[in-house]
């Protein structure tokens, strides 16, 4: 599925208006608190742990509860400070920054979802979970993904924020020499052309 688009299968398991389009499951836990509050329920954490590709389509995910909910809100509000701050970390010392760094890596201390291979119906090799993972297990998986992100040079020099107007969202550029501009082309980047049409029109008219 392209980057942005959201296809009829997420809007089927209730992720209509969450974003997988930044690159990394970290900066996507990120697009959830924008324009509002998206993890709201366990029902939507769950939606959001299965599009980010954490956890695969139809797993059990029985023990992912309100208290899961709150955790991966704190998690959020950690990786936003330390994400905005990793392309050029400050100089000084910060014990905002470092008691958010402290809680990052007690979250990745814990083991990740372990999968496994099982036969479908159709005799082929699918993925899924042994055992049903609790909310350590997936806190880690995102955190793990944040740590490796941060510590990576090359990784955090690629981190960018949106150009759009009042889009706070972040994301990974990877394109090629490094020109992309926005969270998403049809979401930002359209509103960005659609605009430069007016801008053009109007002064057309004039």
């Amino acid at each position: 599925m392209a980057a942005g688009i959201v296809s009829s299968d997420h809007v089927q398991n209730g992720q209509a208006d969450l974003r997988f389009d930044s690159g990394r499951a970290c900066l996507d836990l990120l697009a959830t608190a924008h324009p509002v509050e998206r993890i709201d329920s366990p029902a939507r954490l769950r939606a959001w742990l299965v599009g980010a590709g954490l956890i695969p389509e139809g797993a059990r995910l029985d023990r992912v509860d309100a208290d899961c909910v709150v955790a991966f809100r704190e998690l959020r509000a950690d990786l936003d400070r330390l994400v905005r701050d990793a392309p050029e970390p400050p100089a000084a010392e910060s014990p905002a920054l470092d008691a958010a760094l402290a809680r990052l890596n007690t979250f990745a201390a814990a083991a990740p979802p372990a999968p496994r291979a099982v036969r479908a119906a159709d005799g082929g090799l699918v993925r899924v979970l042994h055992p049903d993972p609790a909310g350590p297990a997936l806190l880690a998986a995102v955190a793990r993904d944040a740590v490796e992100l941060l510590t990576d040079p090359v990784a955090r020099s690629r981190i960018r924020q949106c150009e759009g107007d009042n889009c706070p969202l972040i994301y990974l550029d990877t394109s090629r020499g490094r020109r992309r501009r926005w969270c998403s082309s049809e979401v930002c980047g359209n509103r960005e052309r659609v605009a430069r049409h007016r801008r053009r029109t109007a002064l057309t008219r004039t």
